[in-house]
Formats: structure tokens, sequence, C-alpha cells
């Protein structure tokens, strides 16, 4: 049957759409379009309503069945993520678009967002969210995190859930945000229909399939043909990256224009300021964002795995799950990952040891002993400690993880510096277990690296940490060491727009003299206004050492008077101790000078994250 523009409410050109479209729909398909119209019809004017019963009788004629056949009305979906650096959130982008696309009426939220007495009103609820330090919910799901796991957390017995948990296996508490949320869930009476999905750093293929299992169980619910329980088949057709030409999943080379050291002669430390082209790229970033960098692994040490193992260097192998193979050396270098060990991996090296002390070692009894080993030790050490080996070439596409990106934080202003990307990066190089130890993408960066490489990019967005939507708002920076990072982006953002308001700087590191990094920037800054306020503290100056929390306190009353007067509050660095002194520091500023008690001091505090005048990029 063809639909004639004579005898409906149709253009030629809507018609001529119509008649391309239905020949290609199956009969469950048509079936879900006829509900999917009848329930947009019952929404709209009575006009409206007898021309979309026009369309449903079209669709019942084609599919030979009468208009009263049609099933129940789209599902709707709740989407919450909680997320430090924007993974969590893209992805559930991604699956709100997925759904949208089948009809689904979708509620996207972060969960510092979301009134949680619309929890109980939602009929399915998708969580997806990434653990951050040691176990614990990123800085956005905090507070909805509490609220689940508190008293009043209300029964969800009408609820249906699934959950995405994003992680690293290379820390003890992998993927224990999104286990805690899947268990509570399950405990309030929510009915799980999608299995919960742990990734590891490299998440694209499990989040993918999970996406796709989500996709089809609604589908399925609404009457539509249905995705495999595992997805796995149909993960190909969910994109997590199609925004750009260039992206984490295919990556831009990009020309190192300058490689220079920002220490000064005597300098125990050695910080890059790498600047990239990304001429003919078309991408661009926003101050806040960073950018991944899939690095190469130190030649030696793959020399020396390779030797251990008396492998052929050229023989080739998988260069991961897509078929395609590179040679041995090759895959080593740039492929996986080499530098740390995981309890997966040496789980999985079981099968290849003929040493029993490594199968006595990753039993659940030895937990600590598994972990006091894994602590910085590589590859290569595993291999020497528990040899014999039977794996052969052809096994490490099963045994090792692929090598993931290193994230920095972007250290430039589009603005002021178009078609390039500038970085900050401290080269991190150790001993520890007898043998010197080097950071993958750091020490690449400072003894392999020079002007005209190039480099595979992606821009990764982070949301989280943005600056004022009003440039006038005042914002206070403290960011040691390499962490400064973002706010030169910040002031040189700032710098182009002719921004007024006021802006403080809280910056730290060993010694004045050689580690004031970008010292020069901080002082044209503070001369033109750029920068109101500049307080400096270099820790091995003095007897007694001084951080930057220290300076705060000493300015605790006027910084006080920033954050009532509206301040955004930005912290990044460390996580383990700098940005837990920071936070200490600002609950004693808040205690002090706003007469509050620790318990009115921390809603404080947490007011300032909701309202997102409280940000952190901490690692």
């Amino acid at each position: 049957m063809q639909l004639k523009v004579t005898n409906s409410p149709f253009t030629e050109e809507q018609a001529e759409l119509f008649n391309r479209l239905l020949p290609t729909l199956s009969p469950a398909q048509i079936q879900w379009l006829g509900g999917y119209l009848a329930f947009y019809s019952a929404g709209a004017s009575s006009a409206a309503g007898s021309e979309t019963s026009v369309a449903i009788e079209a669709v019942s004629a084609v599919q030979e069945a009468p208009a009263a056949a049609v099933i129940e009305a789209p599902k709707d979906a709740t989407i919450l993520f909680g997320s430090q650096t924007g993974n969590s959130q893209r992805l559930a982008g991604k699956l709100a678009e997925k759904l949208k696309g089948q009809g689904v009426q979708v509620t996207l939220s972060s969960m510092n967002q979301f009134k949680t007495n619309n929890l109980k009103k939602a009929g399915h609820v998708f969580v997806l969210v990434s653990t951050h330090g040691e176990g614990d919910p990123p800085d956005n799901a905090l507070t909805f995190y509490e609220f689940l796991h508190g008293k009043r957390a209300p029964r969800l017995e009408e609820t249906k859930f699934s959950v995405l948990s994003l992680g690293d296996t290379s820390y003890e508490f992998f993927c224990k945000t999104g286990q805690d949320f899947d268990k509570r869930l399950e405990e309030l009476g929510a009915q799980r229909i999608v299995d919960r999905a742990d990734c590891d750093v490299d998440f694209d293929e499990t989040a993918s399939a999970w996406i796709a299992s989500v996709a089809g169980a609604l589908s399925s619910s609404a009457g539509a043909t249905a995705a495999p329980a595992s997805a796995a088949a149909s993960a190909a057709s969910v994109s997590l990256d199609g925004e750009s030409e260039y992206s984490r999943v295919n990556p831009f080379k990009a020309e190192v224009l300058e490689n220079l050291n920002l220490n000064g002669r005597g300098s125990d430390r050695e910080t890059r300021h790498l600047e990239l082209s990304l001429e003919g790229s078309g991408l661009t970033y926003e101050p806040g964002d960073c950018v991944g960098i899939y690095p190469q692994n130190d030649p030696a040490l793959v020399e020396r795995i390779i030797e251990e193992l008396k492998w052929n260097p050229e023989e080739p192998v998988a260069a991961g799950k897509s078929g395609e193979t590179v040679s041995l050396r090759n895959a080593l270098e740039h492929r996986y990952e080499i530098t740390v060990l995981t309890k997966p991996l040496l789980e999985k090296a079981v099968a290849y040891s003929g040493n029993e002390k490594l199968a006595e070692l990753v039993k659940p009894d030895n937990k600590e002993q598994l972990k006091a080993y894994i602590n910085g030790r590589d590859l290569l050490d595993l291999l020497r400690d528990y040899a014999p080996w039977t794996i052969a070439p052809k096994d490490i596409a099963d045994l090792l993880r692929k090598l993931p990106p290193r994230l920095y934080s972007i250290a430039s202003s589009y603005s002021a510096h178009p078609e390039e990307v500038h970085l900050t990066i401290r080269k991190v190089q150790y001993e520890a277990h007898d043998r010197e130890r080097n950071g993958v993408c750091s020490v690449q960066a400072s003894e392999r690296l020079e002007p005209g490489d190039k480099l595979s990019i992606f821009i990764q967005q982070n949301p989280n940490f943005k600056p004022p939507v009003n440039p006038e708002t005042p914002v206070i920076m403290i960011g040691p060491g390499t962490g400064v990072a973002p706010f030169r982006a910040f002031l040189e953002e700032r710098e182009e727009l002719g921004v007024t308001g006021k802006s403080w700087l809280f910056y730290g590191d060993r010694h004045f003299v050689t580690d004031f990094l970008y010292q020069t920037d901080w002082q044209r800054m503070l001369k033109d206004g750029v920068l109101t306020n500049l307080d400096v503290a270099f820790s091995r100056d003095t007897k007694e050492k001084v951080y930057v929390q220290h300076r705060m306190l000493e300015k605790a009353k006027e910084l006080y008077q920033w954050l009532e007067e509206g301040a955004h509050v930005y912290v990044c660095g460390d996580e383990k101790h700098m940005a837990h002194d920071v936070h200490a520091a600002l609950l004693t500023v808040i205690q002090q000078q706003g007469g509050k008690d620790s318990e009115a001091a921390a809603a404080y505090l947490a007011e300032l994250q909701e309202q997102g005048r409280y940000q952190r990029d901490v690692y």
C-alpha cells in the first residue's frame, strides 16, 4: 500500500519518506510505531489527534491488523550519573540518545541535581557511576549515595533498574560505588532488568554492550524486538564517540610544537610544558577539559620482557579484539599495558605459570599479600618471580588489558591559542623493588619526545570542572604543582574575554627559585589585573614545611568573605593528600569565620558542591 498525498495531510516530501520507510519495517517495528503514534496523539489537541489517526490507520493497513491491536506506550527512563572526569556523564548521554530514539521518555540528571522525592515515581532507573579514590563515590554522587543508603530511602518495588559501573582494576576497590548502588537498589525492592556491568579503564566495548542491553530490555518491555541479554553482538551499533571525526576510539595524531622543561637548573623535579598542534583536526576544547594521550611503553622494558620469555619480537600477534595483527614488539609498545599489575591479571596468569606459589598468592585468604606484591611491580617482575612459563605471544591478548590513555588537564585557552593545546606533565621516576620505575607517558614526554614528533590524542570534556557561567563571578583556584595547569587555561580565557571579576590563585611547590611553574604568566596577569590575588607556598624553602592549605588559613577572613560574595572554589591535584588537606582547611575557615560548628560547616561546603560552586579535578 502506498500513502498518497491526495488522501492524507502529508506533503509530497513527507509521503515519499513514509513510503520509503514502511516497506523496510518488520511487523514488530510497525506494531511498535503504531503504539508510539497512539501514545503521542493522546497528549495532542483534538485536531492534531485526528490527523495522527490517519497515520495510525495507514500503518495498520500495511500491517493488515486493526488499530486496536497497538501495544502500550513507550516506557519512561530516569538516567542518573555520578562522574568525576566526565566518562559516566558522557555514557549517560549516549544511553539517553539511544532510548529517546526508541520513543522512551527520558529524564537525564547528575545525581546531585536529582530530586530524591521523584525516585519512587521513576519506573525505570539506570545508574552510571565511577568509583573515586579508595572506593568512594565521585563528588556529584555523594549526596545521592548517602540518601539511598540512609533511612529515608523509599521502597522501590515498582522500579526496574540496571547499573553501569566504571573503575580501574589496578585499585583495590574496583567499581565499588557501582556495586554498592546495585546492591542497595535490590535491597529496596527494585527489579534488576539488566545485570550490572563493571568497566575497567578500557570501557568502550563493555559500556556499548550494556547500553545495547538496556535498550533491548526496554524495547522488549514495550513490545518491540528485544536486544539479546548479553548484547555483545549488538554492541557495534552503539557508538560512544560519534560527535567528532577524532575521538577516544579514533585519536588524532598531533604534532609536537614545543617541549620545554619548566623547572629551573638544580631542581630535583622535571615538568614538561608540551604544545601540540590541532591543525586540521577540527578539535576544540574549553577550560577545564582534558587531553587523553595514548602513550608508548618504554622500548627498553619491552625488550627485556621479550628477552625474558625468549620470544621472537617480529612474531605477529593480535592488536586487540578487532582482528588486526601487529608485531609482538609493536603490540607491547603501543597496545597493551605492561607497567601495572592487577588482581585479574595475576588470576589469569596462573594458567600459564608452572609455579605453584602464584596460584597460592591469588587465593582469597592471601588478599593482603597479593595487594603488597602488586604494589609497584610490573609485568617483568611477574615473569621473573613466577617462572617457568608456558605463555606464548598469541596469549597476550587474553592476558593483558589494553594500554589505557593518560588524561592531563589542559593548560591553555583555545581562544588564546587557536588550533593548539598545551599540557603540563611532571616526570614520574622512582626506584622500587631494586629497579628504576618510569611513568609511561611522563618519561616518554621527558626523554623520547621531540618537536615534530606526533602523539595520538583526543579531547575529553569535563563538564564537572568549569568556570562560572557568569564571568564576573569571583573564582578561587587552588592548584599545587601540575595542579595549576587548568588554572592557566581559566585565566588565559578570562584574559581573552576581558573579564574583570575577581580571581585568586593559591599555588605551591618545593622551591621558589626552581619550581615556580608559569611564574612569568602569573606575574603578567597580576600586573594586568587578570589575576587579583596570588598566594604561594614553597614547602622546602622554610624550616617548617608550608603548603597551600596553610596559606588559606592565613587568609581565612578574606577567603570567607569571597565565599559569602558567591565565589566559586576550584581544586586540582593530588587526591590522596592535598585535596583532603584543602577540604579540611575550607571547613576550618567556614567554622572559624562563619561561627559554625563542624556539622554546619560541612553542610555549608556540601551546599557549595550542590550549587556547583565547589569543584574538584583530583587524581
